[in-house]
């Protein structure tokens, strides 16, 4: 009776790493196959780590301006806002478009859309963590 009881045991421990190993492998799929690149994330959030770029986004999203308008409202130089818009726009936040001498800048959409996936993801690959067992 006691090794019926002992070999189930065993049993179910057995099976309680395997599927401890399924979620690990289930987590590492999902980070693999995630919305976006590291290298993609790392820009995004360098971008959004700065008063001044939060602040650019907070006035380009009420649409389109430009530069000149930036200039005035932030009362800061245009070489300094320059640097700024370009680190937004590197990271694919913000898009520009000339007219004649001047720069227009404006949201990018599916940028936002990108961060809400990113966010989503690091919310179902936190689920999928705390789902896994820690044997240590």
């Amino acid at each position: 009776m006691m090794r019926a009881k002992s070999m189930r045991c065993d049993a179910l421990e057995s099976v309680r790493r395997f599927l401890t190993h399924q979620y690990s492998l289930l987590y590492f799929l999902v980070m693999v196959a995630g919305a976006l690149s590291t290298k993609k994330a790392v820009a995004l959030f360098h971008a959004l780590s700065d008063e001044t770029r939060l602040a650019l986004l907070d006035r380009l999203k009420d649409g389109e301006q430009c530069v000149c308008e930036l200039t005035d409202a932030m009362k800061s130089g245009q070489s300094r806002l320059s640097f700024h818009l370009k680190v937004l726009k590197d990271a694919g936040l913000v898009e520009d478009r000339r007219d004649g001498r001047w720069m227009y800048y404006s949201l990018r959409t599916q940028a936002i859309e990108e961060l809400e996936d990113l966010v989503d993801f690091l919310k179902k690959a936190a689920k999928a963590a705390s789902l896994a067992r820690r044997c240590c």
